[in-house]
Formats: structure tokens, sequence, C-alpha cells
């Protein structure tokens, strides 16, 4: 089992991990980049007191746990075993639903308790910790009620198990349902067993009925969904913004000091997520995303835009570390904030224009993007011209060196090519010739200084003699046809020098850090989806078999794997990667009508 075991529960507003003994070890208040009052993944305080900021079920005798999704959604539930023939099964889920004209979308968990057999014997730990864990909450209760009072935050444990037990954590015998709801201090308007049961039945049908209309390939369909239903989990409906991942500080290999904090918007993964979502048909995640885009786009009037942002739109993420906890496994640092907002990193030009460029054509949409829109973003292919042959950070976030990185000034031209489709779209002859030969000279550019002939591949910086992952976007950007002699000759370049086994690095160049140690996740998907466009389309499948057999019992990926052992790493879960999966079955899958 890895240490990234772990299932996700949310419901687009806050989220929370449980491992596969029902213990909650991550969840943030009041969203995602809140405060972790279960903080139990990067440990406590106390290194030997592994309860502390978790939520953990500890049954008497306990041998084994199974784990499952209740299909086609975020409801989670998991069986534990005691070695008497006791069985315990805890249902977790946070509600998301309609009512009353909108998404009831509360900061709550709800956790519900069934027997399964015999008589369990249960000890509830409820320990949640304020201010990064360094400070236990103030406690007072009522007869079906527990309050966890912190400076800035109180959450209220309303259930129908004995408080008693539960604040002394007693091990009592659980002969009929429990349920949990933890959340708002608020006075529940039912009992607590009618609440959690009602909540759960409308959760599991909106989940449902959000699955079903997703236009899913005929192979993996289980793969997809589940990637489709994480990835909705990481977006915060309230703004449209989507988060990386749920964490912070999980390193990229161990004790390499690689911990960030994926808990914002970076505007380049979020295109990929829209786009991913996109392809199954789910064009909501885009609607809401191009709100948040668009105020970005407003704020920055033609002037430089960060790379990352607070899901509330906050441009400041300063990074800092928590001393007093030890991290993921007791590999520290665990950091707070990101200083990539501090960033240039020319690639985001292109990924704002990619990320809303199918609103200008899908008439699916509530709010199809207008002439307006258009105007907007010309200012944004502004600097992408500008910019496309200029040092910057590069999509790798390079903390202690600039160049001129060939994926930047691929994603520039992404930009101006996009507006020139997007003009003729309104008929906007002129402006359409303009953006056109603007990414016609940023494409002889990148021809003439990023070809290097010596070495018969395109490479990661201008007149660089290095390689990168990123080069392989080139054909999914529509730049060079698949068939090109020259993306050819880059795909056979990348797997000699970044593929490990059947997983690929980002680079294999010495960085801030060192040499990596771990392959980047989705850099394998890209790999997959290169190697069936220029139609080695089996290797990509038996590539694409693996990646799936890397994910966790529940489907889902980190950022990164280690090639030799297999052990995940790296922020989760990952958008990245499970757009990956979504990607990689969709450009593979045989088709519906050659099956049925």
């Amino acid at each position: 089992m890895s240490g990234l075991d772990l299932g996700v529960i949310g419901n687009c507003a806050i989220g929370a991990l449980v491992d596969s003994n029902a213990r909650i070890v991550w969840s943030c208040l009041p969203r995602f980049d809140g405060d972790p009052v279960f903080h139990a993944l990067l440990g406590g305080p106390d290194g030997n007191d592994t309860d502390t900021g978790a939520f953990t079920i500890e049954l008497e005798g306990f041998t084994r746990a199974e784990q499952a999704y209740e299909p086609n959604t975020a409801i989670l539930r998991t069986r534990l075993y005691g070695n008497n023939g006791d069985a315990l099964e805890v249902t977790d889920f946070v509600p998301r639903f309609r009512a009353r004209g909108r998404m009831f979308r509360p900061t709550m968990i709800v956790r519900r308790l069934r027997p399964l057999a015999g008589r369990p014997r249960v000890t509830f730990r409820i320990r949640p910790r304020f201010d990064w864990g360094a400070s236990a909450p103030a406690v007072t209760h009522g007869s079906n009620h527990i309050r966890y009072v912190g400076s800035g935050l109180v959450i209220r444990l309303t259930t129908n198990a004995p408080v008693a037990y539960v604040l002394a954590e007693t091990s009592f015998v659980v002969d009929e349902p429990i349920s949990f709801l933890l959340g708002p201090d608020e006075t529940a308007s039912d009992s607590v067993d009618t609440l959690a049961r009602s909540f759960e039945e409308q959760t599991a049908d909106y989940w449902r009925e959000w699955s079903r209309r997703l236009a899913v390939p005929l192979e993996w369909q289980d793969a997809v969904i589940r990637a489709a239903i994480t990835l909705k989990l990481c977006t915060f409906e309230e703004t449209g913004a989507i988060v990386a991942a749920m964490t912070t500080s999980v390193p990229e290999a161990a004790d390499s000091g690689r911990n960030w904090d994926y808990r914002y918007c970076w505007l380049r993964d979020a295109f990929f997520v829209v786009r991913a979502l996109n392809s199954l048909a789910e064009v909501e995640t885009m609607e809401t995303y191009l709100r948040y885009l668009s105020n970005i786009v407003r704020e920055m009037d033609g002037g430089h835009m960060q790379p990352v942002y607070g899901i509330g739109r906050e441009a400041h993420l300063v990074e800092r570390t928590v001393d007093h906890l030890p991290g993921y496994r007791g590999m520290g640092p665990v950091r707070v904030g990101n200083q990539a907002y501090e960033h240039f990193q020319h690639d985001v030009y292109g990924n704002v224009i990619l990320g809303a460029a199918q609103a200008f054509f899908d008439e699916r949409l509530f709010r199809p993007a207008t002439l307006d829109d258009f105007r907007l973003l010309e200012r944004v292919g502004e600097r992408a011209f500008a910019l496309h042959a200029e040092p910057d950070a590069g999509m790798w976030e390079l903390r202690t060196r600039a160049r001129v990185h060939t994926s930047s000034a691929l994603m520039c031209w992404a930009a101006c090519d996009r507006l020139a489709k997007i003009a003729r779209r309104f008929g906007e002859d002129d402006r359409a010739e303009t953006w056109s030969e603007r990414a016609g000279e940023i494409h002889a550019t990148i021809l003439e200084r990023a070809w290097n002939p010596e070495l018969g591949s395109f490479v990661e910086s201008f007149e660089g003699s290095n390689i990168d992952a990123s080069l392989l976007l080139m054909a999914e950007v529509g730049f060079v046809a698949p068939d090109d002699q020259r993306f050819v000759a880059t795909v056979d370049r990348i797997g000699r020098e970044l593929r490990r086994g059947n997983h690929l690095h980002r680079y294999s160049a010495p960085d801030d850090f060192g040499r990596p140690h771990t392959a980047f996740n989705i850099c394998t998907f890209w790999y997959i989806d290169a190697l069936a466009r220029i139609g080695r389309t089996e290797e990509a499948r038996e590539i694409f078999e693996t990646m799936l057999a890397a994910r966790n019992h529940l489907g889902l990926l980190s950022e990164d794997i280690d090639p030799q052992t297999r052990e995940l790493w790296g922020n989760y879960p990952q958008t990245y990667s499970m757009v990956g999966i979504i990607n990689g079955a969709m450009r593979l899958s045989r088709r519906w009508d050659t099956t049925i």
C-alpha cells in the first residue's frame, strides 16, 4: 500500500482525503486553500501521535479493510473487519445537489456508520486542530453536538452517537446506524440520521445524473468516469477556479525538498482540465471557469499575467514554511503559498486563450463568448506576441534561471493562431489576417531557433541542446502535423532520453534541486498521445495500461511516480494526471460504432 492510498470526497467547495482505514487525514476549511483542520497527512506537532489532526474510526480487533466508491458518484464506502467476525461500513461524502433552485454545497462532511456483522466495538478519535496544527481547539458540547472552537473558525459535530463516549474517546458497541455531520456551527434542522440519509440519497442522485451525461469512450469507462468526477471535485464553483491538487507539500520524491503548495489555480493546468471535460461533453466547468478567467483578464488590463492565482483571485500567494509540522512521512518542509505567483511564465497567455477558445464556437452554452470577449482576449494576444521570444521561468517553473523556452513560445503561437480563427468566426477579416501573420512569424521563429540540426530534434529552449517532455505538445496544439518528420524524430529522442520503463521524466538535465528522480505522470500521458498520433498505437495502448495499473485502489493518481518502486509521489489528487487518463482513453479507445 502507498501512503497515497487515499479516497477523495468533496462538493466543489471543500474536499477531504480519507485513507484506506476510513481515517480523514486531510481537509482544509472553509475552502481548499484554508486551514487544514485535519492535517494528519503531514503529521502533527507531536510526531508520535498519528491521530492528532485526524478523524479516526477504530474497530476493536481490526484485521482488514475494503474500500470503493459507490459507482458513478463521489460517495466513498469503507468496510472494516475484525478478528472475531465483527464488521462495520463507513460511508463518507460531502453533500452536493440542487435544492430550491440552486446548488446546495455546504461546508460539511457527512460520515455514516452501520454495523454489518457481529457486535462491532468502536472508538472515535476526532481531533481537529487549527492554525496549521499549532492550536488545539476549545471544546464545548451539548446533548447531541460538540463544538471545536478556534481563533477564526468554529466547527460543529452533530451526531446521534453518545457524546460522552465521543468526547472521552471511549469504546462502545455500535448496534445501530450512527451519523456525523461535521460543518458550520449551526443547529441541525432535523434529526441527524434523517438529514444524513437524505443528503446521501440526493448526493448520489446528483452524481449519477452528472455521470450519465458524460460522453464516455467505449473502453476504460470506469477509469474515465472516476477521473472526470475527481476533476470536478477540484473545482471551486463559487468563483470558477480549479485547483491543481487538494494538498500541499507531498514531495515529488522521497526527501527531495520538492514540496509545493498546489491548492491554487494555475491557468495552465486549468486549461487542460477544461479541455478534458469538454471532450466528455461536460461544458459546465468551462463556463464557470471562464467567469473566473474573464475577471483576471480584465484586471490585467493588457499587462503582466501571473501563471497562478488564489481561488478567490488572490494575486499574492506569499510562500512560507510551517516548521511545527514534520511533513508527509516526516519529509518536510511544509509550505504554504507558492512563489510561482512572482514568475514570468509566458505560456500563460496561450493557455488563457486556449482555455476560452471553445466558448466562441460552442452553441450549447448559456452564454457563448461574444465579440467583446474577443476584443478582450486580443489584449492577451498582444502580450503573447510581444513576449514569444523573451526568457522566462518556463512551464516547469525553474526558480534560478531563465531561458527562451520552446514550450512558452509554442503557447504564444497558439494564442495568435486561435485568435485568428476566432476573428474569422466573427467575420473580422482584418483582425484574422493580423493574428494569422503574427502566428506565422512565431511559427517561423520556433522552427529556426528551437530546431537543433546537429541533434536532429526540437529542443527545450532556443539555441539549446537539451530536451524536455513539453515538446510532445507540438502536435497536440496543431503546431506541426503528427507525421512531420521533425516531430517524429523529437518523439523518438524523448523516448530514448526521458523514458524509464513505461514512464516519462519531464527532463533529465539538473534543475534547482538536482536531477529529478520520479517520472511526471502527465508527461507519460503526453507521450502516449504523441505515439498514437504518429501511428504507434499498440505501444501507446501498452503504456496507457501501465498508467492505469499505477493508479491507487480507487483509480486516482498523484503528480509523480517512482518508475522502479511504482510508488506514487507528489500532490494529490493531481488534476494534470487525471486529465491524462481521460485524454488517453479518448485517443485510444475503440469507437462505439465499430463494436455495437
